[in-house]
């Protein structure tokens, strides 16, 4: 026996009334959001601003140039935090390692977990490779974590930084 022959279901089948959004979008083409081109500065508006004037010996620098230094000067001392988030007692110990640092060395910028961390690990080391602690691998209930002393931790890592 041969097989039946398709038909065309659009053909034979009377559409739906229920509007749903599948079919909204099937039948519809995309909407693209209207963008308007950016405003053009003209030489009249630029006129008459305070800061065009060229900054003399005498004066203070801008407030902008300021912020630019300082965060200069704080990516070069950048400390990476990476903790485990399987357990609370990682998140406890990575912020005291943060506070510690950052109120024990100005300008240092601490990072927890940039990326996504490693199962059962706690490791602290410097954006430039140095390494202060590193404990991977850890089975719970974590007890090479739970027996370091944070304090005097926080202590040497800022020791080693300054």
């Amino acid at each position: 026996m041969a097989p039946k022959r398709k038909v065309d279901e659009k053909a034979t089948k009377p559409s739906s009334p229920r509007n749903t959004r599948s079919s909204s979008s099937r039948s519809a083409p995309p909407i693209q959001p209207e963008v308007s081109p950016p405003a053009k500065k003209t030489k009249k508006s630029l006129k008459g601003k305070a800061n065009d004037k060229p900054i003399e010996s005498g004066e203070r620098a801008p407030e902008v140039a300021a912020e630019t230094v300082v965060s200069e000067k704080s990516s070069s001392k950048t400390v990476i935090v990476e903790a485990c988030k399987q357990c609370q007692q990682f998140k406890k110990r990575a912020t005291m390692v943060k506070d510690g640092l950052e109120k024990g060395v100005p300008g240092i910028n601490v990072l927890v977990n940039p990326e996504k961390p490693r199962r059962g690990c706690f490791e602290i080391r410097e954006a430039d490779g140095q390494t202060f602690v590193s404990l991977l691998n850890m089975p719970r209930p974590f007890t090479r974590m739970r027996e370091l002393d944070m304090d005097a931790l926080i202590s040497d890592i800022i020791e080693k930084v300054k």
